[in-house]
């Protein structure tokens, strides 16, 4: 039964062929990385045969693979020196879905599994950082209220939004910790109020409802349309990703961001991307702040105010752009990758292979010819007839 679920640092068993067929695409990735002994938050991936277990056992995950999370838990725990669901030093996880292929309508990313009213407390504590620990608990009530119990999320920003009115302020960064906990009340008889169940307060209630979550959502019915458009046999399955949480948003000298190893638009060799200081991941993309360039000649190119990673973090950028060509080298394609910098050290969160425009894909498939990375058929192969 261990066998269905891998750690990200263990071998992956020799009679496995494609790793992608068994883990997933970002689980495979993840332990890959891990293996090359790259920065990854310590974390497990709950292999693909899992979800047909899950579908045949009446949608429940029988016990015996829930006694092998809780063992692998352990092993997060030991890693980091933290404890789920502990009062002093509590460990927080993100789950994420990762079918083998990307793929529309699997469930959305939950990040601070593990906060409660009482683990918020020693967050705080643990941080000195009280508006940070009440952000990220309103940010997991958010998720979880919408991925798991099924609350419309235009729900909660509604309430976050009337909140900033009546408080004349423009930005979520400007709320202070008494106005999230206002707001996590709120969220609270939200969810109370249309599920007709409270949020839940267990740290392992919450873990199993998310894993369920993900496996359940294989199953939605934008998933089972853009299976059916592109060909992708139902029996595939979805790995489910823990891994421990590194947060992005503890201050100034934490960020997060997504780069590409070359430019997916044009396909020239550069590095290209977008970071925010002080956020968590959804913030890059939600569109509530605006992203600064992660080099310098791109920010002096979009002539978007504030410092470019280059300029902000140096010493970070020069490791960042170092992993950036080891994994290029490595996959000998182009990739496209999320990150998080934690009190100034470097998280790397995932990588795959990016997507790009027909101009890039020529280009790129030319060039890592020229530069002996992967031969003339493999470079015909890579482009798309369509």
């Amino acid at each position: 039964m261990d066998k269905l679920i891998l750690n990200f640092k263990s071998k992956i068993p020799k009679k496995i062929k494609n790793p992608k067929t068994f883990l997933g695409g970002k689980g495979a990735n993840l332990s890959e990385m891990g293996r090359m002994g790259l920065p990854v938050p310590s974390g497990f991936t709950i292999s693909t045969k899992v979800c047909d277990l899950f579908y045949k056992n009446k949608k429940k995950l029988n016990l015996k693979i829930i006694q092998s999370i809780k063992r692998e838990l352990k092993t997060i725990e030991k890693e980091t020196g933290k404890k789920f669901g502990d009062l002093k030093n509590p460990l927080l996880v993100s789950v994420r879905s990762g079918a083998r292929v990307s793929m529309p309508g699997m469930m959305d990313t939950i990040l601070n599994l593990g906060l409660n009213d009482r683990t918020v407390l020693a967050l705080a504590n643990k941080t000195s950082n009280i508006k940070f620990a009440k952000d990220s608990y309103r940010r997991f009530i958010q998720m979880y209220g919408n991925v798991v119990m099924g609350i419309e999320n235009y729900n909660f920003e509604e309430l976050i939004e009337n909140y900033k009115l009546t408080k004349g302020v423009l930005l979520d960064t400007e709320l202070d910790a008494s106005d999230w906990e206002c707001l996590i009340n709120d969220f609270k008889n939200l969810i109370k109020e249309q599920s007709k169940k409270n949020f839940p307060q267990d740290v392992t209630e919450q873990l199993i409802g998310a894993i369920s979550a993900v496996l359940l959502s294989w199953d939605s019915n934008r998933a089972k349309i853009y299976r059916k458009l592109n060909h992708i046999p139902s029996d595939w399955g979805t790995a489910v990703n823990i891994q421990s949480m590194v947060f992005g948003n503890m201050g100034e000298d934490c960020a997060t961001g997504v780069v590409f190893t070359r430019n997916p638009s044009n396909g020239t060799n550069e590095i290209y991307g977008e970071y925010l200081i002080n956020a968590q991941g959804e913030d890059v993309v939600a569109g509530t702040r605006t992203p600064q360039s992660i080099t310098k000649k791109a920010r002096l190119k979009s002539g978007v105010k504030g410092l470019s990673m280059e300029e902000a973090m140096p010493k970070i950028f020069r490791q960042l752009k170092k992993i950036l060509k080891t994994l290029e080298k490595h996959y000998k394609d182009m990739q496209d990758v999320e990150f998080t910098v934690e009190n100034k050290k470097l998280w790397m969160l995932q990588t795959r292979s990016g997507k790009r425009t027909s101009k890039s894909a020529v280009k790129i498939a030319v060039d890592m010819v020229k530069e002996k990375l992967i031969s003339k058929k493999d470079a015909v192969l890579r482009i798309d007839p369509n």
